[in-house]
Parts: C-alpha cells; structure tokens; sequence
C-alpha cells in the first residue's frame, strides 16, 4: 500500500494524496468513532498468480475457509459488541473494528497492516497528506512469521500490533518490534516446558518436526538449548511447510520411522501439521508418543478425525481455558442476511452447511439452516482458549484507551476538551505509551499485564489426549506450567491421570554400580554402562563417586560402608600362635628359674655372678610377656608401653649378658701373676652397670614419652580397601634411640663375647655368649628391613617374632647348656664320673676357682 503525492510543486494547502494501485478492503467492518484493525488467517491459502506486468493484477484469491480463524474474527466483534454496550469501560464511546484477512501470506497480511495504517479510500479529502492512522491498535496475526513482518511495518509509526497467538520468542526484541504486545505467552517459557517436561518423563531420546517457519525455527531452537540443559539427547530434527512438495513429508516419514526415539515433539502450526498427520495414516504408523506445542495440541479437527487416531495419548501445553458467557448465542446468530453484500458470510455458511447459494436445488442455501444444530469448531465453545486471548487483547485495547480519555479530558489545556477524535486520541502516540503500562482483570478473573518485552505472564494447561466413553476425545487437565513460580515449582504433573508413558531413551539407565561412557561419535545419551573402580559408588547417577576416607565401596558398588579396620588380634591364627609362643617362653624361663633356684647353692649355678643369671631370667620373662602388648587393638596406653617396655627390658636383659660376658674376661685376668682387677668388677660394680645402662634407655624411654609418645593411629595410605590401626611412632628419632641403645649394648656384648671366644676349653662360656649375640644381632639386622617394607599388621608380626626370636636365642644359648649339666648331675661329687659324658664347657677341677670369683 503506498500513498503518493499529486503536484510534488504544489504549495502545501494544495497537496492531495491518493492511492498507488488498488485499494484492500477488509473482510469483516463497522466503522464507528474508534476503530480497532484486526487481521486473522481466515482462509488457509492463497492462490498464487504469475503477472505478465502489463496490467494491474486482479485482488488475491484466498481459498479454503479456516473456520477456527473466522471464530476469532467473531470473538472479536463479540469483545467490541460487549465493551460497546458496557457503562464503566469507555462510556459513551462507540468502538468499531476492520477486519482482514492474510490468507495466511506474510505479503497479505503486510498490505493488510498498510490498510490499516492509512485507510482503503481512494482519494483522500485532507489538505495535507499527513493523517491519522484509520485504526488506532491492531490486533492479530495468528501466526509467527506474518506478524514478523506486520510488526516490522507498524512499529516505525508507533502504533500497537497486540497478537493473540504469534508465539515465536523472537518477538520479544523491543529494538526489533517496539510496538508489539501479545495476550499469549512467548515461546522461550512454553520450549524450556517442553524440555522439563520430557525430562520428567524421563525421556532422554526424542525427535522433533517443526515449522520451517520463524514459529518452529525458534521454538525448536529454544528447545534443543533447554534440553541440553537438562540431558536430553535430540536424536534427529525435521523442518516441513504444508506448501512442500509430498516427497519431503516422505521423507520425513521415513526418518520417523528409522529413528529409535519413542517421543516426538511436534512444533508446528495447525496447518503444517495437517499434511504430515495424513502421510502417517496412510502409512499406519503408531506406537509414538506425540509431544505438542500449543498451536495444535486442543485443536477440535484432529482430535474428531478418527484418521488421526494414533495421536491418543498426546502430551502437550495449552493455553488455560476460559468461558465466555454468551459467546455462544453470539456465534450462532450470525447471519449472511445482516449483511446481505458481504460475501465471507455467504462463503462461511455454504462451508458449514455444505450448500451453495447459487444453487437452487437440494444443495442450495435457503439461509434457513440453523447454526444452533451443529457441533463443530465453530460452535464449540468448550476449547476457548485461544478465543480468549483475541477477547483478552480487544479488552488491552479498551483499558488503554479508556486510560488514554481519562487523562485526556483531564487536561488543563480546555481546547483540547469535547469529543475525542481518532486523531486526538493518538496524538504523541499515547495509545502506545499507555499500553505499556495498562493493567486490569477480565471477567475471567485472570490480570493481565505486559513486562518490559510486551508479555504477558507465562501459565500453560499440561493436557493429555484421552478416549471418553462415546468414544471421542478429551483433552484431560493432568498438570500445569507457571513461569511466576520458583524454577523448581514451575511444572506440576498429575501423572497418575495420564493415559500412556513409554520410554524413549539412547540406552538404558546405568543400574547402581555403574557408570556413563558416552559411546564415541553419539549424543552423551548414547552410553554404555561401566562397573564403578574399586572405592567408588554410583546411585541413578551418570559418574562414579570416591567414598569418604573411611569408607569403601560394598559388593554391588551402589553404597559405602566401613572400611574394615586391620591390626593384629589375639583371635586370629597369627595372634594366638605368638601368644602361645610368649607363654612357653615364660613357660620355659620359669622353668628355667624353678631349676636355677633349686639348684642355687651348686657351683654351676653360683658360677659367673648367679644374681646376673636370675636377673637375666627375670628380664627375658619380661621380653617374652612385652610382645603382648604388641597384639590387640592398639590404644594411648599400649602404644607407649609397647615400644618403652620393649626397649628397657631388652637392654636390662643385653645389661646382664653384657656383665656376665665382662665376669667371664675379668676371671681369666684375675688368674695372671700381680693382676688386681677383679677388685674393680665385684658384685657390686655388676650390679651398678646393669642399673646404670638401664637406666640411661630408661632415661631416653621418659624424654621419648613426653616430648612426642606414640599413638593410635589409623593408617588410610597404605591399603585403600581398609584401615591399618596401627602405633604412630609419635617421635621417629625416639623409636631408633631406643632401639639404637640396645643395638650399641648388643654389639658391645658381641665383641666382647667374641675377644674371649679363644680362652682355654675348660671355661669357654663365652663362645656360647658370642653365638646367642650373633643371633640377637641377625634377628634385629634382619628385622630393619622387614620392619619398613611390612604393610599393615606385619610391621608388628615382625617385631613380634624379633622379640621372640632374640630371646629364645638368649634363653636357648646361655641356659640349656647349664641345665644340661645340671639334670645330668645329681652332685658335684659325682663329677669325675660322669665328667667323660659332658659335653660343654664346665670342668670340675675349675670349681674351686669358680667358688673363689663367687
């Protein structure tokens, strides 16, 4: 629509501006003080002409009457007709409304904007070319991608296009569209349902076939974005128009069918989804669960055609439902004869009734016929709820302007008082500014209000295709979706009341105990299932998780237990056999003892300090019982005495060896010519070296224990699968002090052993002196490396058996010889009897001399 200028020279008082080709005219028109423009798809196609430009091409020809589009363009009379007659909203102003049809073209319905904007009359009477636009909002289209373009060609001139059903989120964009408002909600909340909503179901593996078109582009998108969000996999995505060839809806279907997702999402608008729904009859494909935007999702024609059967069980977000008090009667009462020359009403009523006026036989019209007799989309007033939006943007309109009157004629200027005209009402574009800030409730309770993108809140009916028992279909409420609510409340399912629930899913969900590897190449739907490390668990999750450090993983790898805490029990086999090789060492030395005690006053026993003999028996008794203390749960009190108690009775046990081994040296000197140094290791010096050297690992033992003492403590590095309960050292350099002494005392005692291993055979003790610190010395050699490289409760079997060991090897070497002679001697007197069979180191013309050393 363009106006042109006739005498671009002429003075301005001269100029008149006409129209540039022919003039479009509306549908549908009662024009009165304020008008309202409307446009609706209210013929689903329009036939396409080829212009040879060498004449002006003849009006577009729409075909196909879309009877839910001419039930909007009703409802909208109806809203007019009820604001008209009301007394608080714009009394005394008369409302009236054009309305076009787009024919669902984006070009018709641009020319229908144009109309609206500048009027449809030939010549215009004003002076001047500049002039109100012959509608003050326009309310409409019904689908996206048209009112794109209706938006783009309005919003320069400021003047409102409010829809009641172009959804696409791309409309949002105030710098794109600044004049546009919508009754509906966008898209970008009803996709991130959508995705919510298969996630719920847990279906992680859909397809899509949308729209190519701005309405299934964008929703689509928003989806797969969503989706992603929330782990659903798209498995593929199809794009048709109702206008494309059958070939690619074959194709489409041919992708349906290959495809392993269960769900399918269909994003499309009614009339692209018709054409798709008839191949898949034809080719009886059933078994999907079919997911809808709310363009067809409570559409009456699909869910009454019995072809279209395998869409049961449907999912989908509609638009909330309303009732309108009497729109019904309002509907029926249409008549071609209220206006005899409009030529959509003739059309309408020979499409509902299926009879012609031209015709005057049996399929002729007589305009009798009775709209109150039928039960189709039209008359059905049960699925208002895109109805309710066109009701609901008429009434945006009349709340703004009566916003606009009333500050108007509260004006202090009186000039611009009295009766309002369209161009009074629009000066500085006021209709636009007030719109934005226009709030009020219908009368079906619901407020509406616009945000700063020119929507309004988001709430959406989650509606499942169920059979009544007529066998029809109803669109049963079973949840709710409001963008008002916390992300995490915002959809709300009723899932007992739905009809059917497959499963779409890549792969199978994990079991416990497992997790996700995402097969290569695929989506990360695409999973094969991998059994959890050892230490790690998975519950309905895609990882595995570490336990905590005191836990491992059970059996099945689903939970963490205890770990299992490992030290050396007095219950266990290990245990039991050192306890019982500690009580026969006792055993042993007692008898030892028993034997010594009894046989106190004979030579062999006084022999070499008999008190250093006792004193000796006594500290291996202790040695023997220490290494109790290594077994059982260690605790504060057995960790320090363990390792002190070790240490001390092991050096007074090397003390008194250490003293017999120097009696043994000192008796061999105090026999040469002139020698005195017998004096100097008597008894008592015996005595007070065994207390001084204990007493020096006793001192080292006290700064040990309180400076850094050993504890309990549980080791979580050694064994991952169990805890080792063990004894903290505490003080590293404590530990090898202690065990150093010792080792010092035993090499001393060694050497010395091993100086008098050459001493005459009749008094050779010491060889036997040197082979038991021989073996004392291998033992805790050997046992330095076992004890650092033995993990978990060995580190204390070796130390057990080190004690063990060495002691044995002391009670063995030092006293076996000597109770040898004495159970085979019965006196001292019968010594030269026998002296042939003894084989050790005590001869009896020696006595006399060991009595003198004693």
């Amino acid at each position: 629509m363009l106006l042109i200028v006739r005498g671009i020279f002429m003075p301005a008082s001269a100029q008149v501006c006409s129209l540039l080709g022919q003039p479009a005219l509306p549908s549908l028109s009662a024009e009165r003080e304020i008008n309202i423009g409307a446009i609706f798809s209210i013929h689903r196609n329009a036939l396409l002409k080829m212009h040879n430009y060498t004449s002006k091409p003849d009006p577009t020809t729409c075909v196909s009457l879309n009877l839910r589009e001419f039930k909007f363009a009703q409802a909208l009379i109806f809203a007019i007709e009820e604001i008209n007659n009301s007394t608080q909203l714009l009394p005394g102003i008369s409302l009236g409304y054009k309305i076009y049809d787009s024919c669902r073209s984006i070009a018709q319905t641009i020319l229908s904007g144009m109309a609206l904007m500048n009027g449809y009359e030939d010549t215009l009477s004003d002076t001047s070319c500049p002039r109100p636009p012959a509608t003050l909002a326009i309310v409409g289209e019904s689908t996206s991608s048209p009112t794109i373009g209706l938006a783009s060609v309005v919003g320069p001139f400021s003047l409102p296009v409010i829809s009641h059903f172009a959804t696409c989120a791309c409309l949002s964009d105030r710098k794109r569209y600044p004049s546009f408002f919508r009754t509906i909600s966008s898209d970008y909340y009803q996709s991130r349902a959508l995705a919510q909503l298969v996630k719920h179901f847990g279906w992680t593996w859909v397809g899509t076939v949308r729209s190519r078109n701005d309405y299934g582009n964008n929703g689509i998108a928003a989806f797969e974005e969503a989706a992603k969000e929330v782990g659903v996999c798209i498995e593929y995505s199809e794009a048709i128009l109702s206008s494309d060839p059958q070939e690619q809806f074959l194709k489409t279907l041919e992708v349906i069918k290959k495809g392993t997702a269960r769900v399918v999402l269909a994003f499309m608008a009614l009339g692209d989804f018709l054409p798709l729904l008839k191949v898949i009859s034809q080719h009886k494909i059933r078994g999907i669960q079919w997911v809808g935007s709310e363009s067809w999702i409570t559409s009456q024609t699909l869910a009454e055609t019995k072809e279209y059967s395998f869409l049961s069980g449907a999912l989908g977000f509609a638009i909330a439902n309303a009732k309108l008090m009497g729109l019904r009667e309002f509907l029926v009462n249409v008549h071609p004869d209220q206006e005899p020359n409009n030529e959509l009403l003739k059309e309408f009523w020979e499409t509902v009734f299926q009879c012609s006026f031209r015709n005057n036989g049996s399929n002729g019209c007589t305009g009798s016929e009775r709209l109150a007799e039928l039960h189709n989309e039209y008359t059905d007033v049960s699925e208002l709820r895109i109805v309710n939006k066109v009701y609901t943007a008429v009434y945006a309109v009349a709340y703004t302007l009566q916003n606009v009157l009333k500050d108007f004629r509260s004006s202090t200027n009186s000039s611009k008082r009295g009766r309002p005209t369209p161009q009074m009402v629009n000066e500085e574009n006021l209709v636009l500014k007030y719109m934005r800030d226009v709030r009020f409730t219908v009368k079906t309770g619901e407020e509406i209000f616009f945000d700063e993108s020119g929507d309004p809140v988001s709430r959406y009916d989650l509606v499942n295709w169920q059979p009544a028992e007529d066998g029809s279909v109803q669109f049963e409420h079973v949840g709710l979706y409001d963008s008002s609510l916390p992300s995490q409340q915002r959809l709300q399912v009723n899932q007992g009341h739905i009809l059917w629930l497959p499963v779409s899913m890549c792969s199978e969900i994990c079991p416990p105990g497992t997790r996700k590897a995402v097969q290569k190449g695929r989506p990360v739907c695409c999973y094969d299932c991998i059994p959890c490390a050892e230490g790690e668990i998975s519950n309905d999750s895609s990882d595995c998780f570490p336990c905590d450090l005191e836990y491992w993983s059970n059996e099945r790898k689903d939970g963490c237990v205890l770990k299992v805490v490992e030290f050396l029990y007095y219950t266990e086999i290990m245990g039991v056999v050192f306890c019982i090789f500690s009580f026969i060492g006792v055993l042993l030395t007692a008898m030892v003892s028993f034997l010594f005690y009894l046989h106190k006053e004979t030579s062999i026993v006084r022999a070499n300090n008999s008190e250093l003999s006792f004193l000796l028996l006594f500290s291996l008794s202790l040695c023997f019982l220490c290494s109790l203390t290594f077994i059982g749960r260690p605790t504060e009190w057995s960790c320090m005495l363990r390792h002190t108690a070790f240490g001390i009775t092991f050096v007074l046990c090397i003390s008194c060896v250490l003293g017999k081994t120097i009696v043994v040296l000192m008796a061999f000197k105090a026999t040469l010519p002139g020698s005195n140094v017998m004096k100097w290791f008597g008894p008592l010096q015996q005595r007070l070296s065994v207390v001084s050297l204990t007493l020096i690992q006793l001192i080292i033992s006290v700064l040990w224990l309180t400076i850094s003492p050993p504890f309990p403590y549980m080791n979580l590095n050694y064994y991952r699968e169990k805890i080792i309960l063990e004894c903290h050292l505490g003080s590293a350099l404590g530990f090898w002090a202690v065990l150093g002494y010792t080792g010092l005392l035993s090499i001393m005692c060694f050497l010395l052993a091993f100086l008098a291993r050459k001493l005459p055979d009749n008094f050779n003790e010491a060889k036997f002196i040197t082979f038991s610190m021989l073996i004392f010395c291998a033992v805790w050699l050997t046992f330095i490396p076992a004890y650092v490289s033995s993990p978990g409760k060995f580190t204390v079997a070796v130390q057990i058996f080190a004690i063990l060991a060495s002691s044995f090897g002391l009670l063995f070497c030092i006293f076996v010889p000597k109770c040898y002679i004495i159970l085979t001697s019965v006196k001292l007197s019968l010594c030269p009897s026998i002296i042939h069979r003894i084989p050790f180191f005590f001869f009896c013309d020696n006595t006399k001399h060991l009595q003198k050393i004693k």
